[in-house]
């Protein structure tokens, strides 16, 4: 989405920095509101208690990965992915793509059916307990 969408920003990387953060601060936001609503309340993230949190869907820290890993795969990854995709002959790189279109068709059927949902996956609320527990162990 970054490398089409974000495209005129191209010869702008602050504004497409900015861009890739909003981009994919509302993919995250809208992805985890779906996936509620969709799976019986099930959270499958949370990060409430993070800096700068919405709701406990989106973060600061996590807005601010996607915008720098945006700026890496347009300024740096996609442009070597694409000299090295020209290279290799239609015969070999399509089949190849389907498989992988076929691999992340199974992956998405299976995840919809089974969430991870395990303790402490992305739960801040696990994590501070565990800190609280080894403070009071000092303690005593």
């Amino acid at each position: 989405m970054i490398l089409i969408i974000l495209k005129r920003l191209r010869d702008k990387p602050l504004w497409e920095f900015l861009a890739a953060v909003v981009l994919c601060g509302s993919v995250e936001y809208f992805t985890s509101y779906y996936l509620e609503i969709t799976h019986g309340g099930t959270r499958w993230w949370d990060y409430t208690g993070y800096f700068l949190n919405l709701n406990g869907r989106i973060c600061a820290e996590g807005l601010l990965v996607f915008g720098l890993g945006g700026i890496a795969i347009a300024y740096a990854a996609a442009p070597l992915l694409d000299n090295l995709f020209r290279k290799i002959n239609n015969r070999i790189l399509i089949p190849v793509c389907l498989a992988l279109v076929i691999v992340f068709g199974g992956d998405q059927i299976y995840s919809s059916r089974h969430p991870n949902t395990g303790e402490g996956i992305t739960s801040y609320s696990a994590m501070q307990s565990l800190r609280d527990t080894k403070v009071l162990n000092r303690r005593v």
